[in-house]
């Protein structure tokens, strides 16, 4: 290919591309979500042309747009690091503090159902078989036994590391079926979140009933702060969507829904970071062979900074 059929192919390319770099070096946003194709076209560009030696201008023109590129490419990933922690400092306590209600009611109904169940269990310990079948429950038995050589993790578990994948995939799919059943007018969500907390609830009971009750809790205290609230607040985000269209409040149920489904993805996304941490803790520390004054100890303190972060992150400082 000749110089003047290349630039004739990439100039219109070229413009485009020097023309939305000058709108990101002003200080706006760019409006081509495939701005990091288009840079490595530009390089691609710049390779081809030093590559069959054409004019030093053109190579230096290519070279500058390339350049420009790299700066504002690195500007935009530390924007939107500055934006992930504005979500994270700002936006997602707010937004769960603006569905306090809905917060309160699901997290009731999931450790209310949860707590009666456990104390059911105790006074009728066959009632774990009326959900669980006998070879899952010797499995949990055997997972949470005292002796065990790692409390809470199967004989035939993974590594640490793959384990670490799992509770990650796990776990999501948990809490985006629990928002996404939200769809059903609601009742999905609340099917979810019920069904959840029976089997909590059972488990709990029956390993307390015959005396491993200890080692269970030690192992879900830390990891649970952010894996059980966060698939709550999916229970929330749901609950807001069946909301919408139970009773979209003047508006059609179309737009009831689009607005908000806005409003509950920042608890979604919230959410998906909670889990990511609560995978990390789950795989890496809940197995450790520790006191069970350390796990209680360092599980208190993570619902308690939790607790704290959620009410007062956010929050506009006072004058």
């Amino acid at each position: 290919m000749k110089q003047q059929q290349f630039e004739q192919r990439g100039r219109p390319r070229w413009q485009e591309f020097e023309a939305l770099l000058g709108r990101l070096e002003a200080g706006g946003r760019s409006e081509a979500p495939d701005y990091p194709f288009r840079y490595r076209r530009i390089c691609q560009d710049l390779a081809l042309a030093r590559d069959r030696r054409f004019s030093r201008s053109l190579v230096e023109q290519l070279n500058d747009l390339a350049l420009r590129g790299h700066r504002s490419l690195y500007r935009a990933r530390r924007g939107s690091l500055r934006e992930l922690g504005a979500f994270v400092g700002r936006d997602f306590p707010r937004a769960v503090r603006a569905e306090w209600r809905l917060v309160l009611f699901v997290t009731l109904l999931f450790y209310g159902s949860a707590g009666v169940l456990a104390g059911a269990v105790q006074f009728e310990p066959e009632l774990v078989y009326s959900f669980l079948e006998p070879g899952s429950v010797a499995q949990l038995e055997e997972m949470y036994d005292p002796a065990g050589a790692r409390v809470g993790v199967a004989p035939d578990a993974q590594e640490d590391l793959a384990r670490f994948g799992y509770y990650i995939w796990n776990n999501v799919s948990i809490a985006f079926r629990t928002f996404a059943a939200g769809l059903l007018f609601g009742a999905g969500t609340l099917f979810i979140v019920t069904f959840n907390a029976v089997y909590l609830g059972l488990v709990l009971g029956h390993l307390t009933q015959i005396g491993f009750g200890e080692p269970i809790r030690t192992f879900v205290i830390a990891h649970g702060a952010f894996e059980l609230t966060a698939i709550l607040f999916c229970g929330v985000a749901g609950m807001r969507l069946g909301l919408s269209l139970l009773s979209p409040g003047g508006r059609s149920r179309r737009l009831a829904l689009r607005e908000d489904a806005h409003r509950a993805l920042p608890l979604v996304y919230g959410s998906a970071l909670m889990l990511l941490l609560a995978a990390a803790i789950e795989a890496f520390w809940s197995p450790l062979p520790l006191a069970a004054s350390v796990k209680y100890g360092v599980g208190a303190v993570l619902w308690t900074l939790l607790l704290l972060y959620l009410l007062l992150a956010g929050r506009p400082r006072a004058n």
